[in-house]
């Protein structure tokens, strides 16, 4: 007779402990995945940011800050519920009303510098986007390219845009930062592994998920600094090339690199 009761404690305390091993690797897959279409919808963004960050460059003589607002406009719903933002509020800080173009404004205005406002985005301080830009079809002879339009002069912008997503789902954006961090080759883990605790050490070592990724050595420096800094963000890499619409002005391309 009681030997039941004995039985029946024993198997909840076996359903306890196997729900305690395996309550942080279903956290992380829900949280995971979440964070993962999160990543998507920023890359699609982020290949449009690409394609308006050219075509502003191509219509403005190749001029950085119409290219870094371009891109930074259309990112914006990658990492800001500007429609979020209250009337009051708008009201308070700006002396707006409340309606979309108005939230829209105040949105990129704190942003414009091509830097994440603290507090605004969480613990993100960093820039946004780094731009950089090439000129194919030859420099520039003069102060601008006179003959951008002639027949045969083909000139082309190119441009590569780096956009600095910012994870912000909890614990996904931790583990995952660590992750990409050891698949790229910039820091191996090797403390306890959060997806199995049972396990004294992770072993994340470089290349162990997938090729390294060949990315420049001052983009693998920035993403180590803000992962050091507890800032989760992940380099999503994009281009684009268009023609030239309007004459490339040489003052505009002193450095192919736009301001960070």
């Amino acid at each position: 007779m009681n030997s039941y009761p004995r039985r029946n404690v024993g198997q909840s305390g076996q359903a306890m402990v196997e729900a305690a091993i395996t309550l942080p690797l279903v956290v992380f897959l829900l949280l995971g995945t979440l964070q993962l279409f999160l990543m998507l919808q920023a890359r699609v963004l982020a290949q449009y940011a690409a394609f308006q960050a050219t075509r502003a460059g191509s219509v403005a003589h190749g001029e950085c800050e119409r290219m870094t607002h371009a891109a930074i406009l259309a990112l914006l719903p990658s990492f800001h519920s500007f429609l979020g933002m209250s009337s009051a509020t708008d009201e308070v800080r700006h002396g707006g009303g409340g309606g979309a173009p108005a939230k829209l404004a105040a949105a990129f205005g704190a942003r414009r510098d091509n830097r994440y406002r603290s507090g605004l985005d969480g613990v993100h301080t960093g820039g946004i986007v780094w731009i950089n830009r090439a000129l194919v079809g030859g420099g520039i002879d003069g102060p601008q390219d006179r003959a951008f339009d002639d027949p045969g002069h083909l000139r082309r912008l190119e441009v590569q845009l780096i956009y600095w997503y910012p994870m912000r789902i909890p614990f996904a954006n931790w583990v995952m930062s660590r992750m990409f961090m050891a698949q790229m080759g910039i820091q191996d883990y090797t403390a306890a592994n959060p997806l199995m605790p049972a396990e004294r050490n992770a072993n994340w070592n470089a290349g162990e998920f997938s090729t390294p990724l060949n990315l420049a050595g001052d983009i693998r420096s920035e993403l180590a600094s803000r992962v050091a800094r507890e800032e989760y963000v992940f380099p999503i890499e994009t281009s684009f090339t268009m023609r030239m619409l309007t004459p490339a002005k040489r003052r505009h391309f002193a450095t192919m690199d736009c301001p960070r």
